[in-house]
């Protein structure tokens, strides 16, 4: 297959995971192009996502390299069947290619777990909400770039609906349910849509309290993706140059375990509600 100019995150990932099986196999790319019957720039091109991969080679090579976790190499070929042809290219060249590879990564996960420290989290917001929160951007956003920015919040929204939605799980620090954004209506009507979000099936808020009490990482907004297997999750965090993504296995496991302690720490989502309903009240 052609190289490609700009691969994105999920097919560096596929490339990544190829590597892996290869490494974990004891093949240089040389010695893997003699086995597969191409050469060593092929392997490193598909390596590193710059040149597309088939499903059938990706089960070939597996194959070759012994491996032979069948529901792991079923998860990298539905990757390589994957097309770009989701609706985030419609953005390409007017948003980030971080920003892209979030909904990217959303659309591909199987299960999300997020904690929001000074936000509702983009997946539960209203458009005057996000509109109210992209406001403050420093530089502050040309009015074409605010409208790319809003239609691209709302459609990462689709998700929620899709036929294979994610199950999601979002932990609110109260912090983010004291800053009012847009003001009081403009907040009480994103609280009320929160409430609404909460209710469905696929969907479980949680506040974490000020009386919680410190817990890890709290100083940073994180995203864990669930993949449909677990050597594919991703970690997604916010910087101030956009979405970074991590995927090593210890750093994965980190963030597990911050997750868990996190959630151990919010409100049960009865409780949560009824905190919600509460601010609602106040504002």
């Amino acid at each position: 297959m052609p190289n490609r100019k700009a691969p994105t995150a999920r097919q560096q990932r596929l490339g990544a995971e190829l590597r892996k099986i290869r490494e974990h196999a004891g093949f240089t790319p040389a010695q893997a192009g003699q086995l597969l019957g191409t050469d060593r720039t092929n392997i490193a091109n598909t390596e590193s996502g710059r040149s597309g991969v088939s499903e059938e080679r990706v089960r070939t090579w597996a194959g070759h390299y012994g491996c032979s976790d069948e529901k792991y190499i079923d998860a990298l070929a539905a990757m390589a069947e994957e097309r770009a042809q989701g609706w985030w290219l419609e953005y390409r060249g007017v948003l980030s290619s971080g920003a892209l590879d979030l909904a990217e990564l959303e659309a591909g996960s199987v299960a999300l777990r997020a904690v929001q420290i000074m936000h509702v989290p983009g997946l539960l917001q209203t458009e005057s909400y996000a509109r109210a929160v992209f406001e403050q951007a420093v530089p502050p956003l040309s009015p074409t770039s605010l409208r790319r920015q809003l239609s691209y919040r709302l459609r990462r929204r689709d998700v929620l609906d899709g036929p294979n939605r994610p199950q999601c799980t979002f932990l609110i620090h109260e912090a983010a349910l004291r800053l009012e954004f847009g003001g009081p209506k403009v907040t009480k009507a994103q609280f009320e849509s929160l409430l609404e979000q909460s209710e469905r099936d696929n969907v479980t808020v949680r506040v974490i309290p000020f009386s919680a009490g410190g817990f890890p990482n709290a100083g940073s907004s994180t995203l864990y993706a669930h993949g449909p297997v677990p050597q594919l999750d991703t970690v997604q965090t916010d910087t101030v140059h956009g979405p970074a993504f991590l995927d090593a296995e210890t750093r994965l496991a980190n963030y597990r375990a911050i997750l868990d302690r996190t959630e151990e720490r919010s409100l049960s989502p009865e409780r949560s509600r009824d905190f919600i309903r509460e601010r609602a009240e106040q504002v």
